[in-house]
């Protein structure tokens, strides 16, 4: 029988428990403090790390209620190790070591970012070897994965704002409420997508060599601040709609474009989407578009698996046990940095 595996998430302001059994997940329970950070449009650390201390045990009982087991069935334990916020993950990872000492069950810290795609093993079952694009609030990158207990490759990531990110910085500047992603979305299939054309980042000319599986953001939200600029607040309110499909169609554009080119350039025929941004219509629209002319795949997990849960890091998690792979140990430092190739903090060998 597969190992039972517990994995514990805690990198920004969701506290998610799960438990999965190979690539079966029995529960996942997840506590959000979103709606502490919203009056202040954006997330607050120290308050993202009060609301893990205080949501951990009740999220982690019912996580063992709702499986039906305790803690005594558990046979190896995860926690997102980084990347994230240096006090939410310290909370996770000390929990988690309390956790692994008190059973003596094997703890692994693993990478929050490749488990946006381990968690698409929980749904549609093994994954191949593929391209994996993880897109958030604070994340945009795209990953090799050959085998996801031993082979990840980073081919590229943002050079500054993520795709996420920009959406809440636009948003802002339309006046809508935080998060923006939700909200330009929903405004933008209201709108004219060839109204406005704006920039897209790191696509033309040299930097589509030199930064092929790169993105940038950073442009493109100050383009969109300098066009509302130049024609006024009150027009820009009238335009709103159109403001955001077009900055929409922007993001959807170059995310969409480069990860099927990206299947294409590693000759695989299978994309995994992960991540809280990909939610977003538009994306879903044109990668759908592009994937199926050039012969792609795309697996895509169910929206409550793309933000962050317990789900894809005891997927993870159960993909090292299953391997066999060492245990972290329980001297891990929490990485708040933490390489997208690093699967895991696997123990020095030394």
């Amino acid at each position: 029988m597969d190992p039972l595996v517990l994995g514990i998430e805690t990198s920004c302001d969701e506290t998610g428990v799960a438990l999965v059994r190979g690539r079966e997940l029995l529960t996942d329970v997840t506590a959000s403090s979103m709606d502490e950070h919203a009056r202040y449009g954006g997330i607050i650390p120290e308050i993202a790390s009060r609301a893990h201390l205080e949501a951990f045990v009740p999220t982690l009982d019912e996580a063992l209620s709702r499986a039906e087991v305790s803690l005594a069935d558990v046979d190896a334990i995860a926690v997102t190790a980084g990347p994230g916020l240096i006090g939410s993950l310290t909370v996770g990872v000390c929990a988690a070591k309390s956790l692994a000492l008190a059973l003596n069950k094997p703890l692994y810290g693993v990478n929050h970012i490749i488990g946006h795609i381990a968690v698409d093993e929980l749904v549609h079952g093994e994954l191949p070897p593929c391209v994996g694009l993880v897109v958030s609030g604070g994340h945009s990158s795209l990953l090799k994965i050959n085998d996801l207990a031993s082979d990840v490759t980073e081919l590229g990531s943002t050079l500054d704002d993520a795709a996420g990110e920009a959406f809440d910085k636009v948003g802002r500047l339309l006046g809508l409420p935080y998060p923006g992603g939700p909200h330009i979305d929903t405004l933008a299939r209201t709108g004219d997508r060839t109204a406005i054309r704006f920039p897209r980042g790191l696509s033309a000319g040299k930097d589509k060599v030199r930064h092929q599986y790169d993105f940038s953001f950073s442009g493109l939200k100050t383009a969109v601040a300098r066009y509302i600029e130049g024609i006024g607040e009150q027009e820009a309110q009238e335009k709103k709609a159109d403001i955001a499909a077009g900055f929409s169609e922007s993001v959807a554009d170059v995310l969409s474009a480069k990860a099927v080119a990206a299947c294409q350039y590693q000759d695989t025929e299978t994309l995994v989407i992960g991540g809280g941004f990909s939610a977003n219509s538009r994306l879903r629209e044109l990668i759908a578009e592009r994937a199926e002319a050039h012969g792609v795949t795309v697996r895509i997990p169910p929206i409550r698996y793309c933000t962050d849960n317990g789900a894809m890091i005891a997927a993870i998690g159960s993909a090292l046990a299953r391997a066999g792979a060492a245990p972290s140990g329980l001297d891990i430092t929490v990485n708040t940095h933490m390489p997208l190739n690093q699967i895991y903090l696997a123990p020095d060998r030394a």
